[in-house]
């Protein structure tokens, strides 16, 4: 028998970790779980296929309520590993799933992180323009993104380039907040997010076409198909957004922005168990700014073999490659080119003891960085091995991490993570947990050429501690969970008299409110946060963060149509690190209508900023105020088979 807790039907060890009122949902779920690192996949038809004695007979009733429960407290992989609900994984995490993304149909990932409880994002512009997602008032390159279990990042920078990635191509988003370093080593600060592709579970192909436009001159199209055919699994996607923009700056021309990207996954299971796969993601296109334009490619790829070694043990080998490429075109300084790529050999080992679980591997990632910047140093490599342990005492659960890396660059880091949790009864558990990560210094902190005046190659690595206090409520029809946090950052890289150095610290306190709620033909959402960044030495709010969030969402089912309403709100915040430039808080409000008009057909119209509400989020110092766009429609038509 496999070891796997997220093929189509779980084994006997998995419903022992697994709540009895998720088995109907995950027996349902040939979901993200299984590209996940670390778990042997897809069972064999002759040797693990549970029969249906297995599970009791459920009423159309009661499995109405578990596809409800499922919704409301879903099963998660990026905090663990490894298959756990939201309310077993003692983490504060969310998750948009494929119903909300296509609900809502937001134009970038960071249009569909707006207002998610701890997350903050910050655009200079819209339609491509450079965004920065705060993760618990933690910088942008303090926060690790995956697609799929491959890393994508700009190792100049440190931070992904989530703008230039299109919403449409994924399936699902999980957003784990607080630090993950014990799992995932560098940067994992904030906290984890990881975009998943679509995994077909259905034999046969499935077709899907979705063409729009709307407001800006925007035309957008998707298509894809998917499907299974005997143990092997496809999809094939593509979409093309292309639109003329809108200013930047007040009296400044329109920015246009262009996006295609393409989408292969393969795999294919054998009876053994044995499963190898493929995946390819590449984005590439054009994006103008003020004094310039610029061509991108995003791109991952990656192979993995999952192989079932025992009843217990699954291993999984994954080899990755990531790339951020950028080349410049600007009016004042010409063209240049920066190239990064990341690739990564990766060896997990899973071990189902009973109801506990054991995860071991290690890891080899080089950085590699090109182009017209002569860097001192242009590539470096890091050696990691980690271990953690899940267990489950009942009413008592434990979590436990340990990981060491071994950079090249900056040296030895040693993370970790522990995490206890307890039932207070079937509907309420407690949750406390104690993490440790740090932030690598990027390629620009450390070797950029000595006329820059800037890098420091004698930098240390950000280091930082969380505490975290947590308490979920979980119902048949209804959740709400609250998180009380604290993060200290210590080695805080920042700007000396002689370039960088490791000078500041900050302590980053916070609340998270979330509530969700499915009530008739009713989906209720609400959560609200306060962040703290406060820089120690200055006693200043950490830059480009607002601290009060608040977002409400509402959606109604009326026979063929759906309709909702969105609204975001935030506080103030401040574009330097002196205080000095104070940028206003605002609120946003959109809405959106579908129509189910023939059978596989749907027409969809979002409204978007619908008060015509202008705000920023950043500004180019005393030169001007990024804007973001004002009122804007989009209406698309899509075939779904």
């Amino acid at each position: 028998m496999s070891s796997s807790c997220s093929s189509a039907v779980p084994s006997v060890q998995c419903r022992q970790r697994l709540t009895a009122r998720h088995a109907v949902m995950v027996a349902g779920l040939a979901a993200a779980p299984w590209l996940l690192v670390g778990q042997a996949n897809a069972q064999s038809s002759t040797s693990t296929v549970s029969t249906a004695s297995e599970f009791p007979a459920v009423s159309a009733e009661s499995a109405s309520a578990e596809a409800v429960t499922a919704e409301l407290d879903p099963v998660v992989v990026s905090a663990t590993l490894t298959p756990r609900t939201a309310s077993q994984s003692l983490s504060s995490v969310s998750v948009i799933d494929e119903e909300t993304l296509r609900r809502r149909d937001p134009v970038s990932i960071p249009d569909a992180l707006r207002g998610v409880p701890g997350v903050d994002v910050s655009t200079s512009g819209g339609f491509g323009k450079q965004a920065s997602v705060f993760i618990r008032g933690t910088d942008s390159s303090a926060t690790v993104m995956m697609i799929d279990g491959i890393r994508l990042r700009s190792a100049t920078t440190g931070a992904p380039a989530w703008q230039y990635l299109e919403p449409r191509m994924f399936e699902r988003i999980e957003v784990v907040r607080g630090p993950r370093g014990a799992l995932y080593g560098a940067d994992a600060v904030g906290g984890v997010v990881q975009l998943f592709t679509d995994k077909p579970d259905e034999q046969g192909p499935t077709p899907s076409v979705q063409i729009g436009t709307g407001s800006f001159n925007t035309q957008r199209a998707s298509a894809s198909l998917s499907g299974r055919e005997g143990g092997t699994s496809y999809q094939f996607s593509a979409t093309r957004l292309d639109s003329d923009g809108t200013e930047i700056r007040d009296g400044g021309d329109d920015k246009g922005y262009d996006n295609t990207s393409g989408l292969v996954s393969l795999s294919h299971t054998f009876d053994s168990g044995t499963r190898l796969g493929f995946l390819g993601l590449r984005a590439s296109g054009n994006n103008e700014y003020e004094g310039g334009d610029s061509d991108y490619v995003q791109q991952v790829a990656g192979v993995y073999a999952e192989v079932p070694v025992t009843d217990i043990w699954s291993s999984r080998l994954t080899l990755s490659e990531a790339r951020d490429e950028l080349e410049s075109h600007s009016e004042s300084y010409g063209t240049s080119v920066i190239d990064t790529e990341t690739r990564t050999a990766r060896w997990d080992n899973t071990l189902l003891l009973g109801a506990h679980e054991l995860i071991a591997g290690a890891e080899y990632q080089e950085d590699r960085v090109d182009g017209t910047t002569e860097y001192q140093e242009t590539s470096r490599d890091n050696m990691a091995v980690f271990a953690q342990a899940l267990m489950d005492f009942e009413p008592f659960s434990l979590q436990a991490g340990l990981r060491h890396d071994d950079n090249e660059a900056f040296g030895d880091e040693v993370t970790g993570h522990l995490a206890l949790g307890y039932a207070l009864d079937d509907q309420h558990t407690l949750r406390a947990s104690y993490g440790t990560a740090f932030r690598a210094p990027t390629f620009n902190d450390l070797y950029l050429p000595e006329f820059f005046n800037y890098s420091n190659s004698d930098l240390d690595a950000e280091e930082s501690e969380t505490w975290e206090l947590g308490l979920r409520g979980q119902y048949q029809r209804m959740f709400w969970d609250l998180a009380l946090y604290q993060t200290n950052v210590d080695d805080l890289i920042a700007s000396g008299d002689d370039g960088l150095v490791n000078v500041d610290e900050a302590r980053i306190r916070g609340v998270e409110l979330a509530t969700g709620l499915e009530l008739d033909q009713w989906t209720l959402a609400a959560s609200v946060a306060y962040t703290d960044p406060e820089d120690r030495d200055t006693g200043k709010q950490l830059r480009r963060r607002a601290s009060q969030t608040l977002r409400l969402d509402a959606d109604r089912q009326l026979g063929d149509w759906n309709l909702g309403a969105s609204f975001v709100a935030q506080d103030h915040r401040y574009n330097d690190v002196d205080n000095d430039e104070r940028l206003a808080g605002y609120g946003t409000l959109d809405l959106r209508a579908g129509w189910a008009f023939a059978p596989d057909w749907k027409a969809n119209l979002t409204l978007e900023n619908v008060l015509d509400r202008e705000y920023v989020t950043a500004s180019n110092g005393t030169l001007w105020d990024y804007e973001t766009p004002g009122r804007a429609a989009y209406l698309s038509v899509g075939f779904n088979l």
